[in-house]
């Protein structure tokens, strides 16, 4: 795999060769990935993938026309073919008067930061398919687990690059590192299902694979023979498995391109109160060894971290250049680029502050209510804020966490769920998105 100076001499020289054949500016993002995993099922070796690939993607400005293209030929031949059809097709593409290349004068220059985002991943097949067995067996080994989906375990390492015409070019490596297991328990029409995963930049960082398979086959006994709810408004607890999802219809409706077409709920809410005082959400980038950390954005703007939320009051929009030219704002430094198309918003480590309750009290107050652990559907409609979603978990009664429940569906509104929300005080970094356990107060419920 290319180092990541080699990784920038591919995409110095692509911007080079837009720049020669008459593009007016020009940016282009290189990836290289290499990856390997091992899956097993019961007992025995399943499946062995290993892949590699490199891409190269380039945009070109002609006035405020563009284009994008993207190959996986880097021949110096295809090269020079890339670059005259991504000229001639920007000279046709309709004008954008917000199109552009980052601000000059906000581009990074310097150090990046140290994220340690990198060990190598040189992990060997037999490495893997003994994490995966360990995985598994710790699983299978539940009582009450009747069969298994298998185990897996993968680990992968990437470099990416960024070039601008107007003098940034930058790099970094990464690594990936995963193991998962999935089980299930019951007999019949009775059957259960249910998984656990982990995944970390560092091998070293990797929880146990027993503990992830003994997690997955607890998590699938304790959803057999789930309870019939009846229909009506009661507390619900999102556990942390399932909470960090409601930070991302947050950043649904705060990304440049919601606020620039009018599509968001929260479209008229910068500067002021949409969650309890309480809440305070946060972006870093620099976290090191973080699923999500970078040293600089899809458009080579440095990144700093920042609260989006700060005691409830929402401080700011994700916005990318182009967003925030037609805004009239500053880009927040959140550009996020894949190998083809525009830039896009993205966060990186974002998580919700803990707040001083322990989940056990928030449980332990509720008469009658739900602990969500599985959300199910795609029922938010980021417009009206209107949440409607499939979901399972368990019954709260009197203050304990009793019987299983399935086949529920849980909605309300995005706006009253933010304000009505509490958080617990058990945040783990375990995602790239990370929230604690969240109580939102009188949701309704519809069951039997």
């Amino acid at each position: 795999m290319l180092t990541e100076s080699q990784a920038c001499e591919r995409v110095h020289d692509i911007v080079d060769r837009a720049r020669a054949a008459g593009a007016d500016a020009s940016d282009a993002v290189f990836a290289a990935d290499r990856s390997l995993s091992v899956s097993v099922r019961m007992g025995a070796l399943e499946d062995v993938e290993r892949s590699e690939s490199e891409e190269l993607g380039l945009r070109v400005f002609v006035g405020r026309r563009s284009a994008s293209v993207s190959t996986s030929d880097l021949s110096s031949e295809s090269l020079d073919a890339l670059v005259e059809r991504a000229i001639a097709m920007a000279r046709e593409a309709p004008e954008d008067r917000w199109a552009g290349l980052a601000p000059q004068e906000r581009l990074m220059h310097g150090s990046p930061p140290l994220l340690d985002l990198d060990d190598g991943a040189n992990d060997a097949p037999e490495t893997l398919k003994a994490r995966a067995l360990a995985a598994e067996d710790a699983a299978r080994a539940v009582e009450g687990v009747t069969n298994s989906e298998g185990g897996s375990a993968s680990a992968s390492r990437s470099v990416m690059a960024i070039a601008t015409s107007h003098g940034f070019t930058g790099a970094y490596a990464q690594t990936g590192h995963g193991i998962s297991a999935s089980v299930l328990a019951g007999s019949g029409g009775a059957m259960e299902r249910d998984h656990a995963h982990h995944s970390a930049r560092h091998a070293a960082m990797l929880e146990a694979p027993e503990a992830i398979g003994r997690l997955a086959g607890e998590r699938a006994v304790a959803r057999l023979d789930p309870a019939k709810v009846p229909s009506g408004a009661m507390p619900v607890v999102f556990d942390r498995r399932v909470s960090a999802g409601l930070i991302g219809h947050l950043l649904g409706a705060i990304g440049g391109s919601s606020i620039t077409r009018k599509t968001s709920f929260l479209l008229d809410c910068l500067g002021q109160q949409i969650f309890a005082k309480g809440v305070t959400i946060c972006d870093d980038p620099h976290r090191p060894r973080g699923l999500r950390s970078r040293p600089f954005d899809g458009e080579g703007l440095p990144v700093l971290p920042i609260k989006l939320v700060d005691q409830g009051m929402l401080e700011t929009w994700l916005l990318d250049s182009a967003s925030a030219r037609q805004l009239g704002l500053e880009p927040t430094g959140h550009a996020s680029r894949g190998i083809g198309g525009a830039p896009g918003v993205a966060p990186s480590n974002l998580y919700m502050q803990p707040g001083s309750i322990p989940p056990e009290t928030l449980v332990g107050e509720i008469d009658r209510g739900i602990l969500v652990t599985e959300l199910i559907g795609q029922g938010v409609n980021g417009v009206t804020g209107d949440y409607s979603r499939g979901a399972a978990g368990f019954l709260i009664e009197k203050g304990e966490i009793t019987r299983a429940v399935s086949e529920i569906t849980i909605a309300g509104n995005l706006k009253d769920m933010f304000l009505a929300l509490t958080p617990a005080n058990d945040l783990e970094f375990r995602y790239g998105i990370n929230a604690p356990t969240l109580r939102i107060d009188g949701m309704t419920i519809a069951g039997e």
